[in-house]
């Protein structure tokens, strides 16, 4: 079968998943656009500020519009989130004090927040007296909910937060859906846990109609680099949920006497919002690029996660292979095919913050989106590729032409 071929026959057995990812990204479309709407966005918001940058008005409304179509009372948005991984640590300090104990009820949370979580003598949560326990998922990779209970009744009061990561990270299991992260909401609020709910959201914006602050989740947070920001936002994070967290972690972005009063941009906010305006699109083309090399791949008898049969619950595929060989070239031939950087020759490397060495494939207008046409993967058993993004569907096909003719 030649590669032409098997494309054709994979897009047509992604009718209904391709239809059903457009009924989304439209739905999603308006939410923003009403946001939008609601909140009289002018040219005034995208000017830039300097100095202390009290009185932004595009900084503070940004924040409102994030939050509004992210299911949220409130917001932060800013430039000084510088990934999100440094967003999660803002928003975990602001609302954590020391003695407090956290439950993380998704497993072992993904290797750059585990240094922030457990390092010695980094500053990390450890160092500042603050527990963080694990609940391991079933062997199907879900909410273990015996398990959970146990935890929450072991930790009693000393249990202020509840963590989960919605994404996969570099584990074989799915990412959860909307629906499943409110079913454990209901779960641990039954159980008579009156703390913050804290949901690890990158990857997963507009993949689904609802967000995880839709469904009973306190605080939400994300990079601007992976689906919010629409392949534009330059860089950033943002963090949303109930006025009350987004307060502190205000505190804690800043100063504690000073909170959300200030921060500017003197490049001007017009990217942000456009990013944002654009995201549930871009989404949308990266849902299609991911069910089609997923499909592509399971035609060719690889295994790869998560499974076809519906739209999946965030941008990311992750796809087995049997070699580190094998791995590494799948992950050269994604460089291979991006606008920037094509020329280069990767290799695994010592990448800060993992535990192994890394391969990654990044040829990026920005550095690093992960919303744009990427891969990554440690170069470890099992050999796994991690595959996301993509701002258009026609650059996932042709990155996939480049694959698949190495592989066939």
């Amino acid at each position: 079968m030649t590669v032409e071929n098997l494309i054709k026959q994979s897009e047509e057995q992604l009718i209904k998943q391709f239809a059903l990812a457009d009924e989304i990204s439209e739905y999603n479309q308006e939410k923003v656009l009403r946001a939008f709407n609601k909140h009289s966005i002018a040219l005034r918001h995208f000017n830039p500020t300097t100095g202390y940058g009290y009185g932004d008005e595009g900084r503070f409304v940004l924040g409102d519009v994030f939050a509004e179509s992210l299911g949220a009372g409130s917001g932060i948005v800013s430039a000084a989130l510088l990934s999100g991984t440094h967003a999660l640590t803002v928003a975990l300090f602001g609302v954590l004090r020391t003695g407090d104990a956290v439950l993380s009820v998704s497993g072992m949370p993904y290797d750059t927040i585990r240094g922030v979580i457990y390092g010695e003598g980094n500053g990390s949560l450890k160092d500042f007296g603050i527990s963080f326990d694990c609940t391991n998922l079933t062997q199907a990779g879900k909410f273990d909910k015996d398990a959970i209970k146990k935890d929450v009744m072991r930790l009693g009061d000393r249990l202020k937060m509840i963590y989960i990561q919605r994404s996969r990270g570099y584990e074989l299991r799915d990412a959860f859906t909307v629906e499943e992260i409110g079913d454990i909401c209901g779960f641990v609020r039954d159980l008579g846990f009156e703390g913050c709910i804290f949901v690890d959201n990158c990857y997963g914006e507009f993949v689904e109609k609802q967000e995880p602050c839709d469904v009973g989740a306190d605080v939400a947070v994300g990079s601007l680099i992976k689906n919010p920001g629409g392949g534009l936002a330059p860089t950033g994070g943002y963090i949303v949920g109930k006025e009350r967290y987004i307060d502190l972690i205000g505190r804690r972005l800043t100063a504690p006497s000073i909170g959300n009063e200030v921060g500017s941009y003197a490049y001007g906010w017009r990217l942000f919002y456009q990013g944002l305006f654009m995201a549930p699109h871009t989404v949308n083309q990266a849902v299609k690029g991911s069910l089609l090399i997923g499909k592509c791949m399971e035609n060719l008898g690889y295994e790869n996660f998560p499974k076809l049969e519906t739209t999946p619950a965030d941008i990311t595929r992750a796809i087995r292979f049997d070699t580190a060989e094998q791995l590494c070239a799948f992950i050269q031939s994604v460089q291979e095919a991006s606008p920037i950087d094509s020329f280069v020759t990767l290799e695994p490397w010592d990448m800060p913050g993992y535990d192994s060495k890394v391969i990654m494939a990044a040829g990026c207008f920005v550095e690093g989106a992960s919303i744009e046409l990427s891969a990554d993967a440690p170069v470890k058993e099992p050999y796994t590729a991690y595959f996301q993004g993509g701002l258009t569907y026609e650059h996932c096909k042709y990155a996939l032409k480049k694959i698949l003719a190495k592989l066939l």
